[in-house]
């Protein structure tokens, strides 16, 4: 199973297109999550265009993706838990705030979006995932997403490009 893991497209803001690089690789996708901040609704559509799109609401995104999307999602993909949250929010850093929406809750890895950051490391037993952002990279020298990849066992990587 290939699940193309996004955040932060800020479109059309940032960008009037997905770089061909991420096209190319939701061309292939069993599965895409998207932690937050599409922007515009017709950006959300134009992800489900590339087939089953598990996301949840970021605080950039308008009134139309509010009401459609929960901040935070838990999925099961072949006995992987996974939590998504944008990971937006007061105090504490963004991978804090990340791990605190589920610390209730079962899971092996959370990812989460918002600082643009790519990101990737375990925390109290669980992996934090930030796939950084594909269309707005801010000051670092790579846009990126992820790819999550689930066969007999699982593993997540960063994909990057200019």
């Amino acid at each position: 199973m290939k699940i193309i893991v996004v955040s932060d497209t800020h479109m059309p803001k940032k960008r009037r297109g997905l770089p061909e690089i991420l096209k190319e690789d939701l061309r292939k996708n069993d599965l895409i999550i998207h932690a937050g901040d599409f922007q515009t609704f017709d950006v959300y559509k134009e992800f489900m265009e590339y087939g089953e799109l598990i996301a949840v609401v970021g605080n950039v995104d308008n009134a139309d993706l509010r009401a459609l999307l929960p901040q935070k999602r838990i999925i099961q993909k072949q006995g992987l838990k996974i939590g998504v949250v944008h990971g937006d929010g007061k105090g504490k850093t963004t991978e804090k705030r990340a791990l605190e929406a589920f610390e209730s809750d079962e899971v092996d890895l959370i990812v989460f979006g918002h600082s643009h950051i790519p990101y990737s490391r375990y925390m109290k037993g669980r992996l934090l995932f930030n796939p950084g952002s594909p269309t707005d990279k801010r000051k670092l020298p790579y846009f990126s997403h992820g790819v999550l990849t689930i066969e007999d066992t699982w593993k997540i990587e960063h994909k990057f490009y200019r």
